[in-house]
């Protein structure tokens, strides 16, 4: 009778050792995410607001484990997400009188997307994203900026009279991203991140070098690539990633409905101009993650976009995501 008590209670034992370990698993790896992301030229503190003046996107993801089909020894996860974004623009201030004062055409532009993307043990990332949704006044830019403006205490808006007209916007965007470089420290890396726009709002294509240096994670789970969600433990990824990081790009424009107007429409609105069909930009910042969140901040600088005498221009972009199952 004692060695059957024995017997119990060692796989008593045993069963609380189990549910531990997975209930500690569970606490590192979490399937969910959900935050937001706002893009605005105030937050470089320099008394500007023109040009891409504000963008809010909230953005929900979840991991997906691979299929029984799928090559695991190759791919490690997928990432499927949905979006809503509000992105505004006007001149080089959101308060102009005259016509000839409107440099940059005012335009709004919001959105649903949902996308997908696979991530692989070669630290290779693709993905597509799906956007559907509508340039001109129904995106209600003005009525936006307007409140804005008011609960902060901001000057009159005055200008959105010369606001490209309505189209319904659907485009698709493809990214790649691939390691180049890692030294064995794992303190410094480079990687390849390409991005191609196909559309009625955006066409074009943008090519950079992301350089990164602090403690870092594999691009399969890193702030980098929005991959900190998971359904199980990856190789050396960790809990915690912080970094500092440069993104040099070059975008090759084609067309870009904020600047042209609607592509498909005759009457695209009282101001429009011609895109450049070069765009250098600069982005610097630093990334945190830690167990269920994540915080980016950095910092854009871009040169002239379109064939006015508008000038360039730069803003700031925080991200802060939560992580849960």
């Amino acid at each position: 009778m004692q060695n059957k008590l024995k017997r119990i209670f060692v796989c008593l034992l045993c069963l609380i050792g189990v549910k531990a370990s997975i209930a500690q698993s569970q606490k590192s790896n979490y399937k969910h995410e959900f935050g937001f992301r706002s893009e605005n030229d105030a937050y470089l503190a320099t008394d500007q607001d023109k040009y891409y003046t504000n963008g809010l996107f909230l953005t929900f993801r979840s991991a997906v484990n691979p299929s029984q089909k799928q090559d695991t020894s190759k791919l490690v996860k997928k990432i499927w997400a949905l979006s809503i974004a509000h992105k505004m623009y006007n001149a080089s201030s959101g308060s102009v009188v005259n016509i000839s004062r409107v440099d940059r055409p005012f335009a709004a532009y919001a959105y649903a997307s949902t996308s997908l993307n696979y991530y692989f043990k070669k630290e290779t990332v693709l993905g597509a994203e799906l956007q559907g949704g509508i340039l001109g006044p129904s995106a209600k830019g003005e009525e936006g900026q307007k409140f804005y403006h008011e609960v902060f205490g901001f000057y009159d808006i005055n200008g959105w009279q010369f606001q490209v007209k309505d189209e319904i916007g659907v485009n698709l965007l493809l990214n790649y991203q691939s390691l180049l470089y890692r030294n064995q420290k794992r303190t410094l890396d480079f990687s390849l991140p390409v991005e191609a726009k196909i559309g009625n709002t955006f066409t074009g294509l943008k090519a950079g070098l992301l350089f990164r240096t602090g403690a870092l994670n594999p691009l399969y789970h890193s702030v980098a690539t929005n991959s900190f969600v998971s359904t199980y433990k990856e190789a050396h990824a960790k809990e915690k990633e912080l970094y500092f990081f440069l993104k040099p790009s070059l975008d090759v424009v084609i067309y870009d409905a904020t600047i042209s107007g609607g592509l498909f429409r005759d009457d695209k609105g009282l101001v429009v101009y011609d895109t450049k069909p070069l765009v250098f930009s600069q982005e610097m910042g630093v990334a945190f993650a830690q167990k269920r969140w994540t915080f980016n901040f950095s910092l854009i600088f871009k040169s002239k976009e379109l064939k006015s005498v508008a000038n360039a221009h730069q803003y700031g972009i925080i991200d802060l995501y939560y992580r849960f199952n």
